[in-house]
């Protein structure tokens, strides 16, 4: 049975969404699942898409799932009281590899610190980004929106990858993670109900933030 790594974020909501194959699920936050994916301990997983770029020797993308965004992505946020311009210090989440990679590209005169850390502004992604969102008056400064603005072009975080030669069954699972994302579309308010109750998020929210 293949070892599938899921992201424990409520992005993934939708490909898990009713997932007809059967697999192991592998629980991380995507640095986890780097290291995971990487060190054989599971066999399939949304890993970030700089360490995709790191390792791509030794893997092979699946072509029809990514976590990306053509602007606002909503679970990446820069916080700051700091204008940006003026920031000098980030206190980076140990969680993601892809937005830490993409915050030195929009600020590259800032030095990164450990989350905790006192510093200028704050990189948050997940779960975190989203509460943090409507919890902390702080203004907050969307990396996919910022990364549009700075290019023009859409933004891949992660990419659902497999070491190469890839596992036995992966096309079955593959057509099930794409069909459980297409099924998620067509029933939103469905979607976000589950979503709300696993995750706690108001269904009003989670609607609009599948969208």
């Amino acid at each position: 049975m293949i070892r599938l790594g899921r992201i424990a974020y409520v992005n993934m909501a939708p490909v898990f969404y009713r997932v007809d194959a059967p697999f192991e699920e592998v629980s991380g936050v995507p640095t986890d699942l780097n290291r995971a994916l990487l060190a054989g301990e599971c066999d399939l997983a949304p890993i970030s898409s700089i360490e995709y770029a790191r390792h791509a020797e030794r893997l092979r993308i699946l072509p029809r799932l990514c976590v990306s965004s053509q602007g606002a992505v909503e679970s990446i946020q820069l916080v700051s009281k700091t204008p940006l311009e003026r920031v000098r210090t980030v206190a980076v989440t140990p969680e993601s590899a892809t937005s830490v990679v993409l915050t030195k590209v929009l600020l590259p005169e800032a030095e990164h610190v450990p989350l905790g850390e006192e510093a200028d502004a704050k990189l948050l992604i997940g779960d975190a980004a989203l509460r943090s969102a409507f919890e902390d008056p702080t203004p907050h400064y969307d990396l996919g929106h910022l990364w549009l603005e700075r290019t023009g072009l859409p933004m891949v975080f992660a990419v659902w990858a497999c070491p190469d030669p890839p596992p036995e069954g992966l096309p079955e699972l593959e057509d099930a993670l794409v069909a459980s994302v297409r099924l998620a579309r067509a029933e939103p308010e469905q979607l976000a109900y589950e979503a709300s109750e696993r995750y706690g998020y108001p269904a009003g929210f989670l609607a609009r933030y599948f969208e």
